[in-house]
């Protein structure tokens, strides 16, 4: 790495480059060589996600939607009434009242539902953490250029008190010769009258 980045680091953080963690280092280093491409973590993430786990985000999504919970309590309301129906009108049903073959759909549909939105849960929180991540980087990146703001305006103010300093002294000087010259005045214009 250049010396000159390290330098530039080293008077940000007021620490050695060496004693800066992995997070640190990445944002001091983007930070010094003044990169301003922005990264979109969610794009990222999104580019990397296979079709199975695209398929299983959906399905999650979709399994946690009302639209699933509307069809989902239509189908079993028919499922209902279809039995009963068939029970009425041929004292027979394909699944009797306790619906012991609609309990095996549910119990099948909700232990392959399980998994598959346990994975998106997962695939979201590794999301979140890249996001937590890149949150650091910018507040971190915030902070140092904040930082070299606050150097710059206290090198301006000092430069100003500076020249104001000295403004000030001339002023002093020429109202003093201006004193100098109405005493000689006063002097000179005293004199003649006595």
């Amino acid at each position: 790495m250049d010396k000159k980045v390290i330098e530039i680091i080293e008077k940000l953080f007021k620490t050695k480059y060496e004693h800066l963690g992995e997070l640190e280092k990445k944002v001091a280093i983007h930070l010094a060589e003044r990169t301003h491409i922005s990264r979109n973590v969610a794009q990222d993430f999104s580019e990397q996600l296979t079709f199975g786990q695209r398929l299983a985000d959906k399905v999650a999504a979709f399994g946690g939607s009302w639209t699933f919970i509307s069809i989902f309590g239509i189908v079993l309301v028919i499922w209902v009434f279809l039995n009963s129906f068939v029970l009425i009108t041929y004292d027979e049903s394909f699944d009797p009242y306790p619906y012991i073959l609609l309990n095996l759909f549910l119990s099948m549909l909700a232990s392959l539902q399980a998994p598959i939105i346990l994975m998106s849960q997962n695939r979201q929180a590794y999301k979140d953490r890249l996001n937590a991540e890149h949150d650091y980087e910018v507040n971190l990146k915030s902070e140092l250029e904040i930082m070299s703001l606050h150097e710059k305006i206290d090198l301006l103010r000092e430069k100003q008190w500076s020249e104001l300093i000295s403004i000030q002294e001339e002023q002093l000087g020429l109202l003093s010769q201006l004193i100098e010259e109405l005493k000689k005045n006063q002097r000179t214009a005293g004199s003649p009258g006595e």
